[in-house]
């Protein structure tokens, strides 16, 4: 006899009419095939439209935010030193939760190769392999921080659209600008080869310009106005050139932002001019003629 429909496990309709065409009696036994089991978690791990699904995705974030604490703490000598042993317990007991979870995705992806060698998937890897490398390799442990990437999954999570498109249109300004960026980088790096080979052979090395590319160093740092201090001019002409690198640096700052909004500003009105009819959408694939959202043809404005 069949469970009743309130007593089937937690997934979406789709799947659970997928299980019941392919097995009338798939929930009659207390453990699910293994086919089944493949599809239960395919969707709990890769989907967020089931409570189970958030609730992975959830508990997994959670996860990573203690083991990245986890890791800073242990960067503290007095606390490594009261609490070491259970930050290491911690750290094997999460890594092995990590590791479990990397080796579900892989089973039960569509794609395995696909998944491993994508951005998540390597990331995934990269999250579990430094605790591994750490039993031949002291310290290499804190390289675990990258366990922060994950948690660009919570964009995935909690459906935030808006800000992904946001990201979207960040990425296509900046896709769209790079020639102009790249130009504008090959300037940059040219005035600091320029003014740092000057200011070697204004100031010289008893002044702590002792070679070119130590010159270029403080050109740079100078350039982008942070300004270490470690080293500095002492002549007067020396003074003179620096205050000129620092001016320009501060009217070099605004020339990326300038690039990349401008283009950032013709996409926008360019997507505007090309807002389905139909449902109002405004975010289509570059050269795209039918709306993603709804299918209907897209009409350029005159």
């Amino acid at each position: 006899m069949l469970m009743p429909p309130t007593k089937l496990p937690n997934i979406s309709p789709e799947l659970r009419k997928q299980i019941l065409e392919e097995d009338a009696q798939a929930f009659s036994s207390f453990l699910p095939s293994t086919r089944h089991l493949w599809l239960i978690l395919h969707e709990v791990i890769f989907g967020t439209d089931t409570s189970w699904g958030k609730r992975f995705d959830v508990v997994l974030l959670l996860a990573i935010v203690i083991s990245l604490v986890a890791i800073m703490l242990e960067s503290i000598p007095d606390f490594r030193l009261q609490h070491g042993n259970s930050l290491f317990i911690l750290e094997w007991v999460l890594t092995a939760v990590f590791t479990l979870e990397y080796l579900l995705r892989v089973w039960v992806s569509d794609s395995p190769r696909g998944y491993v060698f994508s951005f998540f998937g390597i990331i995934d890897f990269l999250a579990v392999i430094p605790t591994y490398i750490s039993l031949f390799v002291a310290g290499t442990h804190f390289l675990l921080v990258i366990r922060a990437i994950r948690l660009l999954r919570v964009f995935r999570i909690l459906k935030l659209a808006r800000y992904v498109k946001g990201a979207q249109a960040i990425g296509a300004g900046l896709k769209a600008s790079k020639e102009k960026i790249f130009v504008f980088l090959t300037a940059v790096v040219t005035l600091a080869v320029i003014m740092g080979t000057l200011m070697y052979m204004i100031e010289g090395g008893e002044h702590g310009f002792d070679s070119i590319p130590r010159s270029i160093y403080w050109a740079i740092v100078t350039l982008t106005t942070v300004g270490y201090g470690d080293i500095a001019p002492e002549t007067t002409l020396g003074q003179f050139v620096a205050a000129f690198v620092m001016i320009l640096g501060y009217s070099i700052i605004a020339v990326p932002t300038g690039i990349v909004s401008a283009e950032m500003s013709r996409m926008s009105k360019d997507s505007s001019s090309r807002a389905c009819q139909r449902c109002g959408e405004t975010e289509h694939y570059e050269k795209a003629r039918f709306c993603h959202k709804c299918g209907e043809r897209i009409v350029l404005d005159s």
